[in-house]
């Protein structure tokens, strides 16, 4: 049996949701933006049935369709309470990174949707890289031994174009900045593959190229995990005069990995001394050529939510794991305000808790 499907926001990301809905093979009803033409473009550009509905309103489609799942990719600011309310309808999310802009919303959407016995899955689609997947498996196998240290950069550009076309970017109540938006996929990877359990962060943020928005432009940030391994940070809009790279570096006792490329999914090194595999072929079979930063992960992550809903099931990509990746961001943001490291865990902080020192530091 087909799931009912809908879009709650059709802007940037929008084509890549409806394109891996089309593949999964399930009902798309409805389509929703406060700007019905961006609906109705969407509807166009896909050549979708005429019986797929265009709302404006998220509270009508949801009271008056079926609705079996539904992705939301709006403003990240108003993940939370479309989230909030659709589980309330007992309806099953994908929500866009960010999960939401502050924890406290996060937790209530994770007790909620246990009460609710609905499935949330976290877009954090590199996950599903071939590349991301192979490394996650030597992980899970302990190939690297004791792990030493990995480090994420995210060496991108964005220009006052980029955030003229929505004013909500670059803004601490509706976006977060450079590492809240653009480098969050690789913060999550690094989390991932480090052991996850963090001990502490000491970080600086700064803007030093976009004094047009309110956020951050340059993040570097030092981590301390549990297992006693280290992580760092760079992450950057910033680099002349286009996107330069994303990387993801593991480095360990027995073994070492980069991953590259627009968004980790080619494997450029991959050095084990066990030689189970030979580096030459998993570097050549390990490349995958995108067209875009968004990468092909989109469709495997709409296929493993699609199986657990009918199976019952956690996500691959959990709403806790979405939460992981919100709460490094979030504990970098607090460490270069207070200009002292953080511990972990994390409860209570938002964007909006940033933004009154942010200001003041950067006038």
């Amino acid at each position: 049996m087909k799931l009912n499907y809908a879009l709650i926001g059709c802007g940037r990301i929008s084509p890549n949701h409806i394109a891996a809905a089309l593949e999964n093979d399930i009902r798309i009803v409805a389509l929703c933006d406060i700007d019905i033409h961006k609906a109705e473009h969407l509807k166009e550009e896909f050549k979708l049935d005429s019986s797929v509905k265009i709302y404006q309103s998220y509270h009508e489609m949801i009271k008056l369709e079926k609705l079996d799942l539904i992705a939301i990719a709006t403003e990240s600011g108003y993940h939370a309470q479309i989230a909030l309310d659709c589980i309330k309808a007992n309806i099953n999310l994908i929500i866009e990174k960010p999960i939401a802009l502050s924890l406290s919303d996060v937790d209530e959407i994770i007790k909620l949707s246990k009460e609710h016995h609905v499935v949330v899955s976290a877009c954090h689609q590199n996950r599903f890289n071939k590349s991301i997947q192979k490394i996650r498996e030597a992980v899970e196998q302990n190939r690297f031994g004791k792990l030493f240290h990995g480090t994420a950069h995210i060496r991108w550009n964005r220009g006052q174009d980029y955030y003229t076309q929505a004013p909500w970017r670059g803004t601490w109540e509706q976006d977060g900045g450079a590492l809240m938006n653009q480098c969050i996929h690789n913060i999550d990877l690094l989390r991932w593959m480090m052991g996850d359990e963090i001990d502490e962060v000491f970080a600086y943020t700064d803007n030093l190229n976009h004094t047009y928005i309110e956020t951050e432009d340059l993040g570097i940030a030092l981590i301390k995990f549990k297992n006693g391994s280290y992580g760092i940070i760079e992450g950057s809009t910033n680099i002349y005069p286009k996107n330069l790279e994303e990387t993801l570096y593991i480095f360990g006792e027995k073994g070492t990995i980069k991953a590259g490329g627009k968004s980790v999914n080619i494997i450029e090194e991959w050095l084990f001394a066990d030689r189970k595999d030979n580096p030459d072929e998993v570097k050549m079979n390990y490349r995958e050529n995108p067209p875009n930063v968004y990468g092909f992960g989109h469709n495997p992550l709409y296929s493993d939510v699609i199986g657990a809903i009918k199976e019952h099931r956690s996500p691959y990509v959990s709403a806790q794991d979405g939460r992981r990746a919100l709460e490094l961001v979030l504990a970098i943001y607090q460490s270069a305000k207070e200009k002292r490291s953080v511990q972990f865990p994390l409860h209570h902080i938002s964007t909006m808790d940033v933004k009154k020192s942010f200001k003041e530091k950067n006038k």
